[in-house]
């Protein structure tokens, strides 16, 4: 598909560059290192995820385990004491939406069931002023969600054309598939649901450029030096 560079804008005020669970080309993955090189490389925020730990915390932490630690059944203390240097040593949620909820366009991730409840109260007591969603794989936790509070800004995750359906039914502002799943008529579609549409995980500039030129709202991309360095080169 060729779209001219003057059929639709390449940017928009309101575009998004946003790090994987941080800046993890450069940094350990889902702690405060990667998210503030994600920062220091001039993107806007970053997608990291939540899970339940056994003494009922909310720790930011992508994989069922974490360093051979299965997180729903060790402590807070015990997985951040398994991490092997400071820049590794994981974080709760309260602590990342301190330390950003002002400055950071921050994308939540929940990973399990049965712990929206733990992150509106978290999310209410330190509300992001800086743009935020709330996002799942699982459409049982969105809709949860928006049970506990009609005014989260929700998303749902797409890896599957199948996955992809369920935006209609969800109550979600954000429809965030993976690049491959993009198109022209995808995107038009999206738009006029009136979705906002972040794809992710988009780590090289053919692929960054033709999400954008596609009409894409953001773009999550593992490389934030990489993604900013690209993008800002087309405004």
């Amino acid at each position: 598909m060729t779209l001219s560079s003057t059929s639709r804008p390449v940017l928009s005020k309101r575009f998004l560059l946003l790090g994987h669970r941080g800046a993890r080309h450069c940094a350990p993955e889902n702690t405060l290192a990667a998210f503030d090189l994600a920062l220091e490389h001039g993107a806007d925020g970053f997608e990291f995820d939540v899970r339940r730990t056994r003494d009922g915390q909310s720790v930011v932490c992508h994989d069922p385990k974490f360093h051979r630690l299965v997180v729903r059944t060790h402590t807070l203390e015990q997985l951040q004491a398994r991490s092997r240097s400071a820049e590794e040593r994981t974080s709760c949620l309260e602590e990342v939406l301190d330390r950003y909820s002002r400055r950071a366009f921050l994308n939540v991730e929940i990973k399990v069931r049965g712990w929206e409840r733990e992150v509106v109260a978290a999310l209410k007591r330190s509300r992001p002023q800086h743009g935020y969603c709330v996002s799942s794989f699982l459409p049982s936790v969105v809709r949860k969600l928006h049970v506990l509070d009609a005014a989260l800004p929700l998303g749902i995750i797409c890896q599957s054309h199948w996955q992809l359906r369920r935006w209609k039914v969800l109550p979600v502002t954000y429809v965030i598939p993976h690049y491959r799943l993009l198109s022209l008529p995808l995107v038009d579609r999206l738009h006029a649901g009136g979705k906002t549409v972040i794809t992710w995980t988009v780590n090289k500039p053919a692929q960054m450029l033709r999400a954008a030129a596609l009409g894409v709202d953001g773009i999550i991309s593992d490389d934030t030096e990489l993604l900013v360095k690209t993008m800002r080169a087309r405004q």
